[in-house]
């Protein structure tokens, strides 16, 4: 109870003066009697309200749980797809590897055929200076000749 309310008690039911006839007025029941309708559908727009809250907090959870599946599935068939999005990605540099590999083997077969080219020439005359060389150490400087 409010003081107001507690005040209320002691205020006169009539106006001043002799004692009239007549029933004291209830201001309490005038009140409830005037608010009662409005406050019952307040209570029903509360109630309402409250209903509309809990069936759209049920659909934002749904709405989670979808999106939370559907996240996962996507994560899913990322990871499923990675290798082969990897195989794809690293194809051009493995090419261009392959290129380069080839080009160098082949740049060193061309060496390699220089190499021989010019061990085959020039091997009839070392095996001549190499002759020469032996036969002059073993016969010596005068012996080795040829006459």
């Amino acid at each position: 109870m409010s003081l107001r309310d507690f005040l209320e008690r002691f205020r006169p039911a009539g106006t001043p003066g002799p004692s009239a006839t007549g029933v004291p007025a209830d201001r309490t029941a005038e009140r409830v009697a005037e608010l009662e309708p409005t406050l019952t559908q307040l209570m029903d727009v509360q109630r309402e309200a409250a209903r509309i809250r809990a069936s759209a907090d049920e659909a934002a959870e749904a709405v989670r749980r979808d999106a939370a599946r559907e996240a996962a599935e996507l994560v899913a068939a990322a990871r499923a797809q990675a290798p082969e999005i990897r195989r794809q990605a690293a194809e051009p540099v493995r090419r261009d590897a392959r290129r380069e590999t080839d080009a160098l083997r082949a740049a060193g077969d061309r060496a390699a055929a220089t190499v021989r080219r010019r061990a085959r020439q020039r091997i009839p005359d070392l095996v001549d200076h190499a002759v020469a060389d032996a036969l002059h150490l073993a016969c010596g400087p005068d012996e080795g000749e040829a006459p």
